[in-house]
């Protein structure tokens, strides 16, 4: 057999495979694969762009509606959509209509981002016309902000400056030149509410000092000696001055004192009330920052803050008698600014009011939480946007009488919006029962609140719920908000509130630094 034929039968011949039913043909997930298909590698992922509805009208129907409102300051972007979101209390008050009233409420614990929330907030509200009034800073925070803002810092403290709460401030003058114009109710509302606010504060203090209010005896007297004061003082008089007359018991006072002719009887009601003044006049816990004339007057027109930061953390008296001060004081200021604009006299100007630290002014005495309720309740009447914060519910709930418990959950039920950080769960009971808020809600919160990781290794790690908020407003869904900074926040260091634990470049401590001579001795 020849070579070749043998190579032929070694050969193994296919089998052949039965005809099989054709696939029905189609795309895969990507595309027409083959030549000519058009089959994609790689899926990119598509660009989102936002903008109102003038501007994209015309990709319908290739757009959907935004999460959050665009009116307002823009504070950062939504944590899950990461759409921009826009938040004040006075845009969504006056332009958008979402709340029913100028305010906010800020709950959080301390190092997460409230007070950079706030500044983010007067900021972009100064851009828009509205002056920021910060009525009691009580870490330095706001100063270089109002400083770049070119506004007025006040400071007051202990041999630092000092705030006359009677003084009218420009009510008088105000009230004359009211008078001059023809608008002589206007000028008789603008004189009432001097005198209602310094007999507020007057009471205030004394409450503060005895850790109860006077009694309603006392504030007859307190009042009725201010009027006699305004009558036949020359100047604007202090607190030495309002003693000076309840000492010398003119017939006025003896009548409301119900003394009856008895001088006795007269010495009697008005023996703690002298006594109480006195130490208000001569130091006490209280000091004399209120005893003398106002150091720096406030003015109308442009952004201010009150920088208390040189009261002692430990002098918990009289860090909330300078913030009832700097609310009485600021407060005043704006309905002498309304008045005028109300009679043509000068332009309208919007305030946002920033009260800060509210808790210690609740915790200062009973009765405390009527006069904070009085000196904030009428925001919208007088058109100034306020901003409440504190802590959390149980710094505002910590009271020991029921009365003023639910006054202090008022403040946040009344607000227009709640902002809240990281928050503990044992808040979340208190927080429900003034504002509704879903289980995922209530987690997010409560997750916000976490330390960092433990294993930092000395790095900057910043806790998971810094500059994370929750807009509420109502019971509609919340809105949550990672602040972004701008780059002039940043560089220019104002939202670092830890200056002091920030160390030098060269210290002593620091083994590269160079070592100190001795006294009287060479290097």
């Amino acid at each position: 057999m020849a070579l070749k034929d043998v190579l032929t039968a070694m050969t193994v011949k296919p089998v052949k495979k039965a005809k099989s039913t054709p696939k029905e043909a189609g795309p895969g997930a990507r595309g027409w694969a083959g030549r000519g298909g058009g089959m994609a590698q790689l899926v990119p992922s598509v660009k989102e762009y936002r903008g109102t509805t003038v501007q994209v009208c015309g990709l319908w129907p290739f757009s959907s509606g935004a999460s959050s409102p665009m009116i307002g300051v823009p504070l950062g972007r939504h944590e899950e959509t990461q759409a921009t979101v826009c938040c004040d209390p006075i845009s969504w008050f006056q332009r958008a209509r979402l709340i029913s009233n100028p305010s906010a409420f800020i709950l959080g614990k301390p190092g997460l981002g409230k007070s950079t929330l706030v500044r983010r907030m007067f900021l972009g509200l100064a851009a828009q016309g509205v002056n920021p009034l910060v009525l009691g800073d009580l870490k330095g925070e706001h100063v270089k902000a109002v400083e770049a803002l070119g506004g007025q810092v006040i400071k007051l403290g202990r041999g630092v400056g000092y705030l006359n709460i009677l003084d009218p401030g420009q009510a008088v003058e105000v009230a004359q030149l009211l008078e001059e114009h023809g608008h002589h109710e206007a000028a008789t509302r603008v004189r009432a509410d001097a005198h209602g606010r310094r007999l507020n504060m007057v009471v205030s203090l004394i409450t503060i000092s005895r850790n109860n209010p006077p009694t309603d005896q006392e504030q007859t007297i307190l009042d009725r000696a201010l009027r006699v004061l305004d009558d036949g003082f020359d100047g604007i008089p202090v607190l030495k001055d309002l003693l000076d007359v309840i000492v010398s018991a003119p017939d006025e006072l003896r009548q409301v004192a119900l003394d009856r002719g008895d001088m006795n009887v007269y010495l009697r009601e008005t023996r703690a009330l002298e006594a109480t003044l006195l130490g208000l006049t001569g130091g006490g816990k209280l000091g004399e920052i209120f005893s003398r004339q106002t150091t720096n007057p406030m003015k109308r027109d442009r952004a201010v803050v009150f920088d208390v930061s040189s009261i002692d953390e430990t002098e918990t008296d009289l860090q909330a008698a300078v913030l009832l001060a700097c609310w009485s004081y600021g407060f005043g200021t704006v309905n002498v600014a309304n008045a005028l604009a109300d009679a043509g006299l000068e332009p309208r100007r919007n305030y946002f009011v920033v009260l800060d630290e509210l808790w210690r002014a609740l915790r200062s005495g009973k009765g405390m939480v009527d006069r904070v309720d009085a000196l904030t309740r009428l925001n919208r009447s007088v058109g100034v946007g306020q901003i409440m914060i504190s802590h959390t519910m149980s710094d505002l709930l910590a009271l020991p009488a029921e009365e003023d418990r639910m006054k202090a959950r008022g403040f946040v039920e009344r607000s227009g919006m709640v902002v809240c950080g990281g928050l503990p769960a044992s808040e979340m009971p208190l927080l429900t029962s003034a504002i509704p808020l879903s289980r995922q809600e209530q987690q997010k919160l409560i997750s916000w609140q976490d330390p960092p990781a433990w294993d930092s290794r000395g790095l900057d790690v910043e806790p998971p719920g810094r500059g994370k908020f929750l807009i509420k407003v109502g019971g509609r869904p919340g809105i949550p908000v990672q602040i972004g900074l701008t780059s002039i926040e940043k560089n220019e260091g104002l939202n670092d509130t830890d200056t002091r634990w920030h160390a030098p470049a060269k210290t002593l401590m620091d083994p590269a630094a160079p070592a100190k001579p001795a006294e009287g001795g060479s290097p």
